[in-house]
């Protein structure tokens, strides 16, 4: 198995594709996501374009769906809910289906939705997504960072380190077997310097600091949580993200 880290979804390679690729945005879609189907979420449809969403939306009952928009770390007019983890209990979320756009995360997903098999990963999933790839046991894995804006984001490059690291441990492999490209090395140095700090380093990151003007300080306790849910959010058609059952 060899893993391949890419900070953004620009820097995805054009013309291939891996075995699985990995869609990660810590602050904070796919947390967002890993939460809503913890408490019991339907399924969660993914759109960039905020009319298309709302368009989807109206296949279903307002009784089942749910809208949640964000732009620039704020929730989108009109919207139920912004894309805060938080904002998912089971009185709110169980049963419905979450109709999501964000301004990174699902973005993300949309680049890299036609490989053969699709995952979500996040801190708080971390556990879940090194024993779904030890079950599965895919030959090329790409870790895609969502980034910010088509930024770097120390986040997202930091669990996708974090993945790396228990992976290599839990293989019992030297970090060069698995390692696919200088970015994989480079995101587990960064997960190892601040796996005992995790908010920390989301109170340093710039999206961090941009939700703590947002008063969002609750939202990064939550996210900066390592393998704290044991599920994984996993692609049943481009651009549906549902409960991995098999895992």
């Amino acid at each position: 198995m060899k893993l391949s880290v890419y900070h953004t979804p620009e820097e995805v390679p054009e013309g291939t594709l891996p075995d699985c690729a990995i869609a990660i945005d810590v602050l904070r879609a796919t947390s967002t996501m890993a939460a809503a189907l913890n408490v019991g979420a339907a399924a969660i449809h993914v759109f960039s374009d905020l009319e298309l969403l709302r368009k989807a939306s109206e296949q279903f009952p307002s009784e089942k769906r749910l809208l949640a928009g964000e732009r620039e770390g704020a929730k989108v007019e009109g919207f139920d809910l912004g894309n805060s983890p938080l904002d998912h209990t089971a009185e709110r979320s169980k049963g419905r289906h979450l109709f999501m756009s964000t301004t990174n995360g699902t973005r993300c997903l949309q680049r890299i939705q036609t490989a053969p098999v699709v995952i979500t990963a996040a801190l708080t999933t971390r556990q879940a997504v090194v024993d779904f790839l030890l079950k599965h046991e895919p030959d090329q894995v790409w870790l895609v960072g969502s980034g910010w804006q088509g930024a770097y984001s120390l986040e997202d490059t930091v669990c996708a380190g974090a993945i790396a690291h228990q992976l290599a441990a839990q293989l019992t492999h030297d970090l060069k077997e698995i390692a696919g490209n200088d970015s994989t090395v480079a995101a587990v140095s960064l997960y190892t310097h601040w796996k005992a700090s995790m908010l920390e380093l989301m109170h340093c990151a710039s999206h961090g600091q941009r939700l703590l003007r947002l008063h969002q300080e609750d939202d990064l306790k939550y996210c900066a949580q390592l393998d704290v849910l044991n599920l994984v959010p996993i692609q049943s058609e481009p651009g549906v993200l549902v409960l991995d059952q098999a895992n």
